[in-house]
């Protein structure tokens, strides 16, 4: 029976029936979900039911890594991931971290990271939508720089504001990190002890870095996924016949294919 259980499990995480498809696409919409919760409540002192409800979504999120964890053929690799690593964080700070430090709320929004880095899913994107396969690198870059965005206003916000400050604190929190990430410093809302600076220069350089990342991603050459038979190489011109690096012909899929 548990082998049977095992079976079904494995096949939702990992198969490519379409309930196991509906499945996955499901848990990315109970994630987007989450992050739109934990950005929501960030600002407000938790209530009962907050606390309720977040001690909820900790089970429930513990219980999506143990499956994960389960059905997984190497079980090392998954737990060095870092969307599982994430993931630990996210459901210290719901489960146990509210008990120590309710400070460390910030780090709920790490969930983020969850979104397009699980290899199921982008399969499943690659396969279903044809906008995604030609936009996947800005897609992800820019998932990526929104998690940093809103971690990073989310510990501002924490060491500099506190929770006294509301919503306005929040977005004074925002505003900071994003006019410090794109270096435009208006100077309104300045860093006076050296963490805060320290952190502004974190801010500056990862930021920059992400935010560069995400124009080559827009602004570069489209390129399609497919795998070549001759060298491995997985990018290519979208109109593309051989292999640039090898020569090898490629059957690259395209729209109206057959």
């Amino acid at each position: 029976m548990l082998e049977t259980l095992h079976t079904r499990v494995r096949l939702l995480y990992t198969g490519r029936s379409r309930a196991a498809v509906r499945f996955r696409y499901a848990l990315i919409a109970f994630d987007f979900a989450t992050i739109l919760y934990f950005i929501a409540t960030m600002p407000f002192a938790p209530t009962p039911a907050m606390a309720a409800l977040n001690a909820a979504l900790g089970v429930l999120i513990l219980l999506d890594f143990a499956a994960r964890l389960w059905v997984a053929e190497n079980r090392a690799a998954v737990l060095w991931r870092v969307y599982t690593l994430a993931d630990l964080v996210v459901a210290a700070s719901l489960l146990v971290l509210p008990f120590m430090a309710a400070d460390l709320a910030f780090l709920r929004v790490l969930r983020g990271l969850r979104l397009i880095h699980s290899y199921q899913l982008l399969r499943d994107l690659r396969r279903d939508s044809d906008w995604f396969r030609r936009h996947e690198d800005a897609v992800i870059a820019l998932i990526n720089l929104v998690v940093f965005v809103f971690v990073t206003a989310s510990l501002v916000f924490v060491l500099f504001f506190g929770r006294e400050t509301g919503v306005a604190g929040y977005i004074d929190a925002l505003y900071f990190t994003v006019s410090t990430l794109t270096t435009t410093g208006y100077g309104d809302i300045t860093p006076q002890d050296p963490v805060g600076k320290l952190l502004s220069v974190f801010v500056m350089v990862a930021g920059v870095a992400l935010f560069v990342r995400l124009a080559t991603a827009v602004f570069r050459p489209a390129k399609v996924r497919h795998r070549c038979r001759g060298c491995g190489l997985i990018r290519h011109d979208e109109d593309a016949v051989h292999c640039k690096h090898c020569g090898e012909p490629l059957r690259i899929e395209t729209e109206g294919a057959t």
